[in-house]
């Protein structure tokens, strides 16, 4: 899709991988540390073809929205959890880097290193380039797929974000879900 911008002409894309869930995970409790360390984050800022996108605020954006959504459908808020959000900004930042492919891969080593008693989780991923808010165009490219759609929807209680950029403009962005015990 290309979009006139006040820089010239732009090609945005949206990529999202299918919403991932896991079966029910009866009794099961995670301790374990992962072995996928964090990369140095880029920085909290990056600039994309003089736009310049905080990560962080694209995180609590992403968040609000979904919430604002689960709201709309009557159904419970999310309560964001910092260990969740570490491991979601994690695989954002591999993805970024090129250190992991754009998909689910890893997706069960991310819920084991989180320190949580769950039953159930689920991950969104999306890649997007050349939009000025890509957390919007991400939920809304997720809650038109059915498998993410489902992810935002489920009977979760928890959630964490992450989003990642480079120096390309790409933007990454995963959320992960978790039914807490």
């Amino acid at each position: 899709m290309f979009r006139q911008t006040a820089f010239g002409i732009a090609l945005s894309t949206l990529v999202i991988a299918s919403g991932l869930t896991t079966a029910p995970i009866s009794g099961h409790t995670s301790d374990k540390s992962t072995h996928e360390q964090p990369l140095s984050i880029l920085s909290s800022q990056v600039a994309i073809s003089n736009t310049t996108f905080k990560t962080a605020a694209l995180e609590k954006s992403v968040f609000e929205q979904i919430n604002r959504y689960r709201i709309s459908k009557g159904l419970p808020r999310l309560t964001l959890n910092a260990k969740i959000s570490q491991q979601a900004r994690i695989h954002s930042q591999n993805m970024a880097k090129g250190k992991v492919p754009f998909s689910h891969n890893g997706f069960e080593l991310r819920v084991k290193a989180i320190p949580l008693n769950y039953n159930s989780a689920a991950e969104n991923v999306a890649f997007n380039q050349g939009y000025t808010n890509p957390a919007a165009e991400a939920v809304s490219g997720w809650i038109k797929s059915p498998g993410h759609l489902k992810n935002l929807k489920g009977q979760y209680n928890l959630t964490g974000v992450g989003v990642a950029a480079n120096g390309q403009g790409e933007v990454y962005l995963t959320q992960i879900f978790l039914r807490s015990k």
